[in-house]
C-alpha cells in the first residue's frame, strides 16, 4: 500500500469566512454548497459550485465562505511529494526483489 495523496476536509458555515494560507501546492475541490472563493494574488473573486476544482499555489492566502442556505463542503488534496514518491518506488523495487529471493514468500 502507499499514500497516493493526503485529503483535509472542512464545512464552511453560510456567512462564516475561513482565512487559509496554502503551505504546499494542492487543489481544492467543492463536495458540497456554493463557495464563494478569493485569493490573495487575484483580482477576480470565484463562486465555485460541487464539483468545482481550483489548482493553489504555495504560499497563497485564501478567503472562504459559503453562500446559501446550507453549508459547504470543500477539501483539500495534497499530492505526495517527489521525495517521497522515489523512497515508495525504491520499496516497491526491494520488495520485487525479495519476492524472487525468499521465492514469492512474503513475511509478516
Amino acid at each position: 500500500m502507499r499514500e497516493i495523496s493526503s485529503s483535509i476536509a472542512y464545512e464552511v458555515g453560510t456567512g462564516e469566512t475561513l482565512p487559509l494560507k496554502v503551505a504546499r501546492s494542492t487543489k481544492l475541490t467543492v463536495r458540497g454548497g456554493t463557495v464563494w472563493l478569493t485569493r490573495s494574488d487575484d483580482i477576480h473573486d470565484y463562486w465555485l459550485q460541487p464539483g468545482n476544482t481550483v489548482h493553489l499555489r504555495r504560499g497563497e492566502r485564501l478567503w472562504l465562505s459559503a453562500e446559501g442556505e446550507h453549508f459547504a463542503k470543500v477539501t483539500f488534496s495534497v499530492p505526495t511529494r517527489y521525495d517521497e514518491r522515489a523512497l515508495n518506488w525504491l520499496a516497491r523495487l526491494g520488495e520485487r526483489w525479495m519476492l524472487r529471493v525468499r521465492g514469492g514468500w512474503r513475511t509478516v
